[in-house]
């Protein structure tokens, strides 16, 4: 199993590619409709990929990603620094029981071309071909409480410290966005 995630200006999208021990393949798009990192990106789709192998009835599982972060977080080599990494961590190894045997390979880019052609398909809210399966993840799998939020109005004025001359000149735009 392949997994990539990508985000650009239109949002983030993330990818799963199957290929079957018989060489046929399962392509399927998620299209992240919340804010979301490139790092969260590829967590969904890593996470979308094992729950989604389990539904299959896969046993020994082979986990190929080309985000350095992921798979060595998953492979114990680093730790998880941010909250929300470390719930998708969690999350995973939960899934991990669910396997016989699962392993976390890191392939550089170039070896992650048709994930990383079907994640862009994602991030990009573009036409999907056929033969693409599709989601839409509307919230994170894990820690809703986690989701960026925009700053509150204290915290912007709070923020705001005067310059010398008595006008601090974030005042107009602090205004301007908490007003119209």
């Amino acid at each position: 199993m392949f997994f990539d995630g990508s985000l650009n200006i239109n949002g983030a999208g993330a990818e799963i590619l199957f290929i079957l021990p018989n060489k046929d393949k399962l392509l399927y798009v998620l299209r992240i409709l919340f804010p979301a990192s490139t790092n969260v990106a590829e967590y969904e789709a890593c996470l979308h990929d094992i729950r989604l192998s389990v539904e299959l009835g896969v046993k020994r599982l082979y986990v190929y990603g080309d985000s350095a972060l992921v798979i060595n977080q998953l492979n114990k080599k680093w730790d998880t620094t941010h909250e929300k990494m470390d719930l998708y961590y969690k999350e995973i190894w939960r899934w991990e029981s669910n396997f016989y045997g699962i392993e976390y390979i890191h392939v550089v880019r170039d070896r992650n071309q048709a994930a990383d052609a079907l994640s862009k398909i994602g991030s990009s809210q573009a036409q999907t071909p056929q033969g693409v399966f599709v989601q839409d993840i509307h919230t994170p799998s894990v820690g809703m409480d986690l989701v960026d939020k925009p700053p509150n109005e204290t915290l912007l004025i709070g923020d705001a410290t005067p310059t010398t001359n008595g006008h601090d000149w974030r005042t107009p735009f602090v205004k301007y966005l908490l007003d119209g």
